[in-house]
């Protein structure tokens, strides 16, 4: 998600982590959800360049190696993701979808900032994990962790 990509990299250069995220999805849209910039946008990160991709785009032998693809829209749990390069460890961090949130455009806005700081939150304890040395078995029981408590 893109709330994932923007608090990702926003805390990775706070803590000046050599990390970076990128989102994707199934079937894009075209165009991200206004709410998720705004959301974004209010907790002081740069969207500018952000837009709307398929995974597939990642998937090629000539995208970014990813060392860990993390799923988090509730629905995409049951699809079938593409065969990444380099086999990154992969885990699902479900989230209900923000834009399906009861309440018009403020239930909605609202939905989309408590899940920024929850995915914000996670992106932090990741972020504390010696990524670089730790092997894929021990960093996948530690983002299972991390999404479990």
């Amino acid at each position: 998600s893109v709330l994932s990509e923007g608090m990702l990299n926003y805390w990775a250069q706070r803590l000046g982590r050599d990390v970076r995220a990128h989102s994707a999805g199934s079937a894009p849209k075209g165009r991200i959800n206004p709410f998720a910039l705004e959301a974004l946008s209010n907790a002081g990160i740069d969207t500018a360049g952000y837009h709307s991709k398929s995974w597939d785009e990642f998937a090629r032998p000539d995208a970014p190696r990813m060392r860990i693809v993390i799923t988090v829209c509730d629905s995409a749990a049951a699809e079938v993701c593409p065969v990444w390069p380099g086999s990154p460890v992969k885990v699902h961090w479900g989230y209900p979808d923000p834009s399906n949130a009861a309440g018009g455009d403020e239930g909605t806005r609202q939905a989309f900032e408590l899940t920024r700081q929850a995915i914000g939150y996670r992106m932090l304890q990741l972020l504390q994990l010696p990524l670089e040395t730790m092997p894929d078995a021990e960093l996948q029981r530690a983002l299972n962790e991390i999404y479990a408590h």
